[in-house]
């Protein structure tokens, strides 16, 4: 199948799950930005629970602005503080270590467009999990989709729409919390290191 999803920063695991299930995947960069979806922001399990890590925009007095042309606010030191957050979440997780080396440069390097720095994302999480993806972009924006061939999942990119369900793996503080469904896939990557492939595969999503 053909899947048509937006980029998103460190993307959700149903996300991922659309990735791993599908032959060809196509992103969406030609529709209009919309605050409070995970274009710009990613959830992950910290030791107080779900933690929100957000990535500031520099606003625009333009009404609207399309998503490829949405800058990141240079002011915020944003990325010492998400990094410092997954440290505080994942260190005692069993592959925080082994996979610390290839995320650390999205947290050193200084990125203007938000859709490099996703796409960057999105190009080193496959390689941590080991993932052979080649995907397309669009060219042009369609509100609905006549190709009975894609499927369209962008309205992943709002959690509150996303009601997937997933099967419980061991999480770092769930003796404190309980599972906590659907996070970043950086904390399925961190809990499950290389069997995080198969738990993708075996994963149902809800589609529309």
């Amino acid at each position: 199948m053909n899947t048509l999803l937006h980029p998103t920063y460190f993307p959700s695991i149903s996300h991922f799950v659309a990735i791993a299930q599908s032959e060809n995947v196509t992103f969406e960069v030609e529709d209009n930005f919309q605050k409070q979806t995970n274009r710009n922001r990613t959830y992950i399990y910290s030791p107080n629970g779900i933690q929100l890590l957000n990535i500031p925009i520099k606003h625009s007095k333009e009404n609207r602005q399309k998503t490829k042309d949405i800058k990141i606010e240079p002011e915020f030191d944003w990325q010492k503080q998400h990094f410092k957050s997954l440290e505080t979440a994942y260190r005692s997780s069993p592959f925080f270590e082994f996979f610390e080396d290839d995320l650390r440069p999205i947290f050193d390097r200084k990125y203007i467009f938000l859709l490099d720095l996703n796409f960057e994302v999105l190009e080193i999480v496959l390689k941590c999990m080991r993932m052979k993806v080649d995907f397309d972009k669009t060219l042009e924006y369609f509100h609905e989709i006549g190709d009975n061939s894609v499927i369209d999942l962008r309205h992943l990119v709002e959690g509150k729409k996303d009601n997937s369900t997933f099967q419980n793996y061991t999480q770092v503080f769930d003796d404190k919390y309980g599972f906590i469904n659907n996070l970043s896939v950086l904390d399925l990557l961190f809990n499950e290191g290389k069997y995080a492939m198969d738990y993708l595969k075996e994963q149902t999503l809800i589609i529309k």
